[in-house]
């Protein structure tokens, strides 16, 4: 027999709508990016047509996932896969398993991914998908199958010239192993170019891992810059301890900054002279948390942003920096390695306090640039060279970096708009020259 879909075992979550009567409204990412989406074609002046567009997104695919667990019982979970807009090429977008997971954020993330990869300039368009489970819960065994039937049912989406995955939160290298295997039992040949992020045995990338960190620190260096502040000394909190956040803060540390709070999922850890890195993530190792790191002092997760610094890099999942928290926030410089960290309400608060926020369509978009440098390093056949990444990742993120920043100055407007504008734009000129068919 098969057990309700929100078998607390399996891990799945009530839906909004069931939210106990007086609980305050949960934070609505689909509406914060269409919110920015206006407002950059707003400033792009672009054809109405486009916004029309760009607030509808080509296809929101929802599948079923049905998986026997371990102990015989079948639980159906629930899966999206969403293309918001393709004029610039193939969808681009990760994979993520979450148990809160909604077709509206899927929505939102696919959104961003349209104008990340336009910021940057690579040939994609946005897509983003996912399954609504706690993977936590489940064993390797109860994952591999989740994920394989997931990738069945859409697989008549993907394909390198179609769409493209890669990891995202609670998915990883293995994970991309098992869709790839999937797609290519399914089509019967080796088809490397349908997914990035893989593991280096069977077409991955050198580099690929730790990309999105590499990219923050290169915005986190240029924009301190060009505020006329140096690297070496800033102090910095960063929230999450994950597959980004671990990485950018040993990068930050190795850059010269002081690294003064570290916030994860289940607690929180300070050290105003420094925290030792290394330290916490082989006590993160041990405990599974940052939390009762014996080099730093306990510390509310939400008094993160309150901490004393000079940087703040939210690196865990959308909506973590509200209103009121804006208000509490003692950096001058945020930079977004998450997805839609900051809210729309917080960024009017920020944009009043004079804080920079450099918008995560440009801060994070090293991930999405070197899943593009491994895609094309499977269509070519030949394996790229760590150097040659590191060097074109670095050049297209300070390219897109200043590309922006100059943006903002002629327009007098924050980084986020002129992101906004300089994504919007690209993607206007791709559906100008495809027009509208019939």
């Amino acid at each position: 027999m098969c057990p309700a879909a929100d078998d607390r075992r399996a891990g799945e979550t009530a839906e909004e709508s069931d939210r106990p009567p007086g609980a305050p409204p949960a934070y609505d990412p689909w509406a914060a990016a269409k919110e920015r989406i206006v407002a950059a074609c707003r400033l792009a002046k672009v054809p109405e047509e486009v916004t029309a567009v760009l607030l509808h997104p080509e296809r929101v695919v929802e599948v079923a996932v049905p998986v026997r667990l371990d102990r015989g019982e079948v639980v159906v979970f629930t899966g999206w896969r969403v293309h918001h807009n393709l004029a610039r090429g193939p969808a681009k977008g990760g994979i993520r398993f979450h148990p809160a997971l909604t077709a509206g954020e899927v929505v939102a993330l696919a959104a961003d991914m349209t104008l990340k990869t336009a910021v940057v300039d690579i040939p994609f368009g946005g897509g983003k998908g996912g399954v609504r489970c706690d993977p936590a819960a489940l064993s390797l065994g109860e994952l591999e199958r989740l994920t394989r039937r997931y990738t069945v049912g859409i697989a008549s989406l993907l394909g390198p010239d179609r769409d493209v995955p890669a990891p995202d939160v609670n998915t990883d290298e293995r994970v991309m192993a098992w869709l790839q295997d999937t797609v290519d039992l399914l089509q019967g040949g080796a088809v490397p170019g349908v997914v990035t992020g893989k593991p280096l045995a069977v077409g991955g990338m050198r580099l690929h891992s730790g990309a999105t960190a590499s990219g923050v620190v290169r915005c986190v260096r240029a924009a301190l810059s060009a505020l006329g502040r140096p690297v070496a000394g800033q102090r910095v909190v960063v929230q999450g301890f994950g597959k980004v956040g671990r990485p950018l803060a040993f990068l930050l540390a190795s850059a010269g900054c002081r690294v003064v709070a570290v916030a994860d999922v289940a607690g929180a850890t300070w050290n105003p002279a420094g925290l030792d890195v290394g330290a916490l993530a082989s006590h993160a190792d041990r405990t599974g948390s940052v939390a009762g790191f014996a080099g730093g002092a306990a510390l509310d997760p939400a008094e993160l942003w309150a901490v004393e610094a000079d940087v703040a890099v939210p690196a865990a999942l959308e909506g973590a920096i509200d209103r009121s928290q804006a208000e509490t926030l003692r950096a001058r410089l945020v930079v977004e390695a998450a997805n839609g960290p900051v809210t729309p309400a917080a960024d009017e608060v920020l944009a009043r306090r004079g804080v920079t926020v450099v918008p995560d369509i440009l801060a994070n978009a090293g991930g999405v640039t070197a899943s593009y440098f491994e895609w094309a390093q499977n269509r070519q056949g030949y394996r790229w060279e760590e150097a040659l990444v590191a060097e074109r990742l670095g050049r297209t993120m300070d390219e897109a970096f200043q590309t922006v920043w100059v943006r903002a100055e002629d327009l007098g407007v924050s980084l986020r708009d002129a992101a906004g504008v300089v994504a919007v734009e690209r993607v206007a000129a791709a559906l100008e020259a495809r027009g509208v068919f019939p």
